[in-house]
Formats: structure tokens, C-alpha cells, sequence
């Protein structure tokens, strides 16, 4: 028997799979693949570990963490990797946390979980709302942690005890510590309002749009408001820069190949009869594929510049505002997308596994599924009998916890299945121990 290999968990939560936990326990074995799913699933939704999943996402809940912060969430999350006897390295790039389960022999294989919250005041009241002032989980990230500690806790109970455990934005920063080296193939998925409960939904390809940031200082001459051939205008020459970076879209760019520019941010002048020195715009783009997006790039860039020449202005320009990332296009590996479909499909139904739309969002996910193989999918939670559940980013965003247990099977199944069908079609070798990042 080959050993079970990494499954890291990513937070990011990283969890790390390798193979000999997998093939030697009678729960999961390659005569019975196709059973696989649904067993992971009953067994996620025992009370003991449904209810695990529910403490964990309350506790989360109640105690939010922006970006880069999660220090006590991550405080937490290796404490439960502590009970369950599942090694683990941090920090990994600030607040991540890398935990292994299995032998350390390739192949390897990830599953994901991001961990911060959101700076907004939380409105929904209800017995664990956040108690801290301002921060909110209203993304469903406390859910995304739960359920991945729900697969670790579920992966590591079925692991071979003879086997040896020797070892120990954001992902960017993650991906750049080497977390990824000599992993074959990473998955991640993400709650959704959009869609029943025991439904998910994905696409092979493209699924989240690349996107970026920028900002730009449009600089002329400030005067009298009365007067203003004596001023050199920001405010005229800022208002011919947005509307010419829409044309950007409508008149450049291909109508099937999905971009967008918005300028959202817009400010300059504290008075009404008084013209501003300056004046400072700020957006995002987005699009679909790397060459149109760095097209994209070059063009706003030279809109703004030529036209605040234009109107006898200068201009600079930041595409990096505040730290802003530029995220790549989150794409499914086509290989993966047909082995989430066998595995869902076993454990939901054919039926129950929906194509998504590409929408304009992006997802940090990508910058692992730009260096190895990745596969990003939305989970449905929606219970019309349990009233409507608002959209992420809400102040009035809710968990339907009856999720837990859905995603939970899911990480497992998929890094478990993915390594029995990566050890059926490869030779027998000799493999040499994981320990390094």
C-alpha cells in the first residue's frame, strides 16, 4: 500500500493530504470510490459532528477578525488541530495556518479555507452576533473554517494508525511561502444565498473574474469659481477622464469578452465657488483573461494621462492603492472540474450540480489555482422555509448551518477520492518525506 499523502488545510487555512491514511482504512478504498461521498456525508451529519462544526462557526462568529488579524482565529484553529493530533505549521505569511494529516509521501493534495471577516457593523440579532464593534463575518468565512475543521477532524479519524507523521492576500503571500510546493491539485468552495441546500454550483474554466485597483491624482489650478479662465479646471478634466475610460469597454473591447472599468471613487473641492487644485479618482477593473486585463491596464492608464493633458492637467497614477492586490482570474482545471462532478454527483445527484454563471467577482483562491491545479465551487444554503438569506457583504448576512455538514463531505471526499484515483494510475516508488515550504 502506497502511504496516505498530504492533505493541507489552507486559512487561510490550509489542510494537506498525502496517501497512506487514505488507502489503508476500510471507509475509504478504491473498490469503494463511488461510496465514498456518501459516506463522508452521513457521517457529517452525526450530531456530534454537525454540532463540532456549529460551535466552531458560533465561537468564530462572535469574535471576527479583518484581514491579517486573525490572530486569536488562528489561535483557535490550531488549538483544535491540537486535540485532533493533526500536526501543523505557522504563521504562514502572518496568521495562516498549514495543517498535515497523513504520512508526508506525495502525492499531496489541498483543501482551503479563508478565515477573515468584514469591516461592517453586524444588524442581524440573534444569540452569537459578533461582539466586536464594527467587524462581521458577513461572507460566510466563519462557515468555510468550520467545515474544513469539519473534513479534518472527519480524515483524520479514518487515517491508517500505523502511518508516520514526522512533519510539522492572504494566499498570494501564502502561495509566495511555498506551501504549494509539490502539491498536485488544491480545491476551495464558498457558501452562496444563491442556491438550495445539497445544491452546488460551478463551471469548468473561468468562474471569477481577474480584477485591480486604481487611483489617480488629477492635478491643475485652483481659483475662483467665478474667474475660472485663470484656473486650470481638475474637476472638467477628471469628468472627460470617466467618461472616456467607459468607452474602454463599449468601444474597445470584444461584446463576448466580458470587461468591466468603474470609477467609484471621486474626490476634490470643500467649497461651492471655489475650483480645486486637485482632484482624486478611483476604481476597479476587470475582465476575464490575462491579456485583457493587462490591455485593460495600459489603456487606463493612458486615458487618464492624455486626457488630463487635454485639459492642460497632469495626472498620476497608483494601480496599487492601499495594498490593493491585482487577483488573477480564478479558473477551474478542467480535469478537476470532472472529478468534482463524479464526486458530487455521487454524493447529491447529477441533478444537484448547477453551472454557474462567471460573474465579476474575484476570489483569492486564484492565486492558488494560478500556480497548480485548483477548482473553486459554490455551495448552496438556501431554505425557503427558514425565510430569505441576504447576500454576502451584508450587515444582515445569515449561515444556514444545516450547510456544515455538505461542505464538510465535500473537502473530504474530493482530496480523499482525488488521491485513490492518483495512486491507481501511478506507479509504485519510492517517495521521499514533505517537511519543507
Amino acid at each position: 500500500m502506497g502511504s496516505f499523502k498530504w492533505i493541507p488545510l489552507l486559512l487561510n487555512l490550509f489542510m494537506l493530504l498525502s496517501s497512506q491514511l487514505i488507502l489503508s482504512d476500510p471507509f475509504l478504498n478504491k473498490q469503494g470510490l463511488a461510496d465514498i461521498p456518501s459516506k463522508f456525508l452521513n457521517l457529517a451529519k452525526r450530531p456530534e459532528i454537525h454540532e463540532y462544526m456549529v460551535n466552531i462557526r458560533r465561537a468564530l462568529h462572535e469574535n471576527p477578525e479583518l484581514g491579517f488579524e486573525e490572530f486569536d482565529t488562528s489561535k483557535l484553529i490550531r488549538n483544535e488541530l491540537d486535540k485532533m493530533g493533526i500536526p501543523y505549521k505557522y504563521p504562514i505569511a502572518v496568521t495562516g495556518v498549514v495543517g498535515y494529516i497523513g504520512s508526508g509521501n506525495p502525492p499531496f493534495v489541498a483543501i482551503r479555507a479563508d478565515m477573515d471577516a468584514l469591516a461592517m457593523q453586524e444588524a442581524v440579532e440573534w444569540e452569537h452576533k459578533s461582539r466586536v464593534s464594527g467587524k462581521m463575518h458577513a461572507c460566510g468565512h466563519d462557515a468555510h473554517v468550520a467545515m474544513l475543521l469539519g473534513a479534518a477532524k472527519m480524515l483524520q479519524e479514518h487515517r491508517n494508525d500505523r502511518s508516520r507523521e514526522e512533519g510539522g492576500g492572504g494566499a498570494k503571500k501564502m502561495r509566495d511561502a511555498g506551501i504549494l510546493e509539490k502539491v498536485d491539485a488544491i480545491f476551495g468552495l464558498h457558501v452562496s444565498t444563491l442556491f438550495p441546500i445539497g445544491v452546488v454550483a460551478t463551471r469548468p474554466g473561468p468562474v471569477l473574474a481577474g480584477s485591480g485597483f486604481f487611483e489617480a491624482i488629477i492635478s491643475g489650478k485652483g481659483g475662483h469659481a467665478a474667474i475660472p479662465q485663470h484656473t486650470i479646471d481638475p474637476i472638467l478634466a477628471s469628468s472627460n477622464i470617466i467618461v472616456s475610460l467607459q468607452h474602454l469597454v463599449s468601444r474597445e473591447a470584444d461584446p463576448l469578452d466580458s470587461q468591466v472599468v468603474t470609477v467609484a471613487k471621486f474626490q476634490g473641492g470643500h467649497a461651492f465657488n471655489v475650483i480645486p487644485d486637485s482632484v482624486t479618482i478611483g476604481g476597479t477593473f476587470r475582465a476575464f483573461s490575462k491579456e485583457s486585463f493587462i490591455q485593460l491596464k495600459q489603456r487606463i492608464e493612458e486615458v487618464i494621462t492624455l486626457q488630463a493633458g487635454v485639459q492642460r492637467c497632469n495626472a498620476t497614477i497608483n494601480f496599487d492603492p492601499d495594498e490593493k492586490l491585482f487577483y488573477p482570474v480564478t479558473v477551474n482545471d478542467k480535469n478537476l472540474h470532472e472529478h468534482f462532478q463524479n464526486v458530487a454527483g455521487h454524493m447529491l445527484g447529477k441533478e444537484n450540480i448547477k453551472e454557474v454563471t462567471p460573474t465579476m467577482g474575484s476570489e483569492d483562491f486564484s492565486f492558488f489555482a494560478e500556480t497548480i491545479p485548483g477548482y473553486f465551487y459554490f455551495i448552496g444554503m438556501v431554505n425557503e422555509t427558514q425565510g430569505r438569506l441576504e447576500s454576502g457583504h451584508s450587515p444582515y448576512f445569515r449561515v444556514n448551518e444545516d450547510v456544515l455538514p455538505y461542505g464538510a463531505a465535500l473537502h473530504a471526499s474530493l482530496a480523499s477520492t482525488y488521491l485513490l484515483d492518483y495512486h491507481s494510475q501511478m506507479p509504485k516508488q519510492k517517495a521521499s518525506f514533505h517537511d519543507e515550504l
